[in-house]
């Protein structure tokens, strides 16, 4: 079972992805931990990307393509996988769908947990840290016992700078601009999902499992 996993930031999908690894027993693949992969063992691919990172710059499709690629022919993938922060442009889609396609493979389902702007907004700007052990809490949903103080030293929580109003209302819309060009040409293709995400966490999952057991 080949998944790709989308939502906006908030929406939960870290949660989810981790459920649908046990549950299927499929690799979990970020971005992210593809590329810190592919740097530590050093391959070429892995090399060229940490030039552009180290100097700050986007890495270009070819190579993240490549890595995807190197990733994605690893043995704990034979029975499938979730990718997850990747595709990020239409450019990227094609390239996944004809990358797979020379592997006699394809995307089975595109997972969209979809959460109102609104309830995002709340579960970013309500996030509070501790500074000193780095506990995290929120307002509404995990408050501290004393309002506004670290349970665990009594340091007094902060708000990030990245969990500002302002700052998140812009991550958003960035992440919408961004997202639903695929999320189009994903419903073209037939393989769109849409999960709601406004709801409890164990009831995203049976939702999501419903669809992927369908």
């Amino acid at each position: 079972m080949n998944l790709i996993l989308m939502g906006l930031p908030g929406a939960g999908k870290g949660t989810q992805a981790e459920k649908i690894n046990e549950k299927y027993k499929i690799p979990h693949i970020s971005t992210g931990d593809m590329f810190r992969l592919a740097i530590k063992e050093g391959t070429a691919l892995g090399q060229k990307a940490k030039a552009f990172m180290d100097q700050g710059a986007l890495v270009p499709d070819e190579v993240t393509i490549g890595i995807v690629q190197e990733r994605l022919s690893m043995t704990d993938c034979k029975n499938g996988f979730l990718l997850d922060g990747f595709p990020r442009t239409i450019a990227q889609a094609e390239a996944l769908k004809q990358l797979l396609a020379n592997m006699d493979e394809k995307i089975d389902n595109v997972i969209h947990v979809d959460v109102p702007e609104e309830k995002l907004m709340e579960r970013l700007t309500g996030r509070r840290v501790c500074p000193t052990c780095g506990r995290t809490y929120h307002v509404v949903y995990n408050p501290p016992k004393k309002d506004g103080i670290c349970d665990k030293d009594g340091t007094t929580l902060i708000q990030r700078e990245d969990d500002t109003a302002d700052t998140v209302k812009n991550r958003l819309a960035v992440n919408i601009d961004q997202m639903q060009p695929l999320l189009n040409f994903y419903t073209e293709e037939g393989t769109l999902v849409t999960i709601d995400g406004d709801q409890e966490i164990t009831d995203v999952f049976k939702d999501i499992q419903k669809q992927l057991d369908n």
